[in-house]
C-alpha cells in the first residue's frame, strides 16, 4: 500500500487552497487598498503555482519512471 495517492490528493485540495486564499486577497485589496492584501495574495498565488509544478513532476521527485 502506497501513500502516494493520499499525498496526491492532499497536494491538489493545497492548490485549490492556494489559489482561492490568494484569489480572496487579491480581492480584499481592490476593496481596501491595503499593501498587505496585495502582498499575500501574490504569495499565496505563487505558493499555488509551486505547488501545481510539483504535483507534475512528484513521480520524478520520488524517483519513479513511468516506463517502468
Amino acid at each position: 500500500m502506497s501513500l502516494i495517492p493520499f499525498h496526491r490528493g492532499l497536494i491538489t485540495v493545497a492548490i485549490f487552497f492556494c489559489f482561492g486564499y490568494g484569489a480572496w486577497e487579491i480581492v480584499g485589496f481592490g476593496r481596501t487598498g491595503a499593501i498587505g492584501s496585495l502582498t499575500i495574495g501574490t504569495v499565496f498565488l505563487a505558493l499555488g503555482v509551486g505547488l501545481v509544478l510539483y504535483l507534475r513532476r512528484l513521480n520524478r521527485f520520488l524517483g519513479y519512471d513511468a516506463r517502468e
